[in-house]
């Protein structure tokens, strides 16, 4: 059997029995980070052979893992914390058990986006989880418009220095809603912070420390919103393809090669009408 064991998101006393059980049972022990798992495993006197799993290996660590279950051994699976799959290594694991037909189960126990759900403050049902957003800026501008248009609570993993600049591109796309960001969950410095989108990003003018959730309970029905194009349109009709680019940039949030790229689609398009 092949067991996916939620661990901690920060604070060790949110370990279950069962997880605990369920690891001194184990023969191997497959993780995200040997070193981290090292230290949980410490705390809890438990000592078993680690072996590394991540991003990066997990799809060769999944033929391994296939022998050693048809050869009948118990694996424990854990990533660095909280739900493996769940914006963590563990989903190739899982498709590899389900097209050869070995048993898996799940473990359950801490989860960040469970806990900000409740902890935000904003009505948790339903909600939508969309993990961390891309680094690229088209795909990433692309899921905030999708999240834009969710009418309800919307949960996002964001790191410490890219905060401030996706609460501003959220107060351009849904204006004056309700928003938290969670800090640090479950450890010594939890911090919850509710506003809207904007007041938010004036709180994290600096970087604050630690992994963050964004919470965000959308209006679909706004309309104020600015429509690139249009502004582009408007703007084109006295600056540059550079100089547009650059207003649009700063007004909306949105990366200069990306309304570099914008400006020069829509000059295009201008002139091949009056052509």
């Amino acid at each position: 059997m092949l067991y996916l064991v939620a661990t901690p998101i920060g604070n060790l006393g949110d370990i279950t029995l069962r997880a605990i059980d369920t690891m001194r049972a184990a023969d191997a022990i497959y993780c995200e980070d040997t070193r981290r798992t090292a230290q949980l495993l410490t705390h809890l006197g438990i000592e078993k052979p680690l072996i590394s799993c991540h991003t990066h290996n997990e799809r060769m660590r999944s033929e391994e893992l296939k022998e050693a279950l048809r050869a009948g051994r118990e694996i424990v699976y854990v990533s660095d914390a909280g739900m493996p799959a769940v914006s963590d290594p563990g989903a190739v694991l899982v498709q590899m058990c389900v097209e050869n037909d070995l048993p898996y189960t799940v473990v359950p126990g801490a989860s960040a986006v469970l806990t900000a759900a409740v902890l935000s403050g904003l009505p948790p049902q339903p909600f939508s989880f969309f993990g961390f957003l891309p680094r690229e800026s088209k795909p990433r501008q692309a899921m905030l418009e999708t999240i834009a248009k969710t009418p309800h609570l919307c949960l996002i993993y964001e790191s410490p220095h890219r905060v401030r600049d996706t609460l501003l591109t959220l107060s351009e796309l849904l204006g004056d809603c309700k928003a938290a960001v969670l800090r640090e969950l479950t450890k010594k410095f939890e911090s919850v912070y509710r506003g809207t989108p904007a007041s938010l990003a004036e709180k994290f003018s600096e970087e604050p420390k630690g992994e963050c959730v964004i919470a965000v309970l959308p209006n679909p029905e706004r309309t104020d919103a600015p429509d690139p194009d249009a502004l582009l349109r408007e703007l084109l009709t006295s600056l540059s393809v550079k100089e547009a680019a650059a207003v649009v940039s700063e007004k909306l949030h949105i990366p200069k090669k990306q309304a570099y790229a914008m400006a020069l689609e829509q000059k295009a398009r201008a002139e091949e009408q009056e052509s």
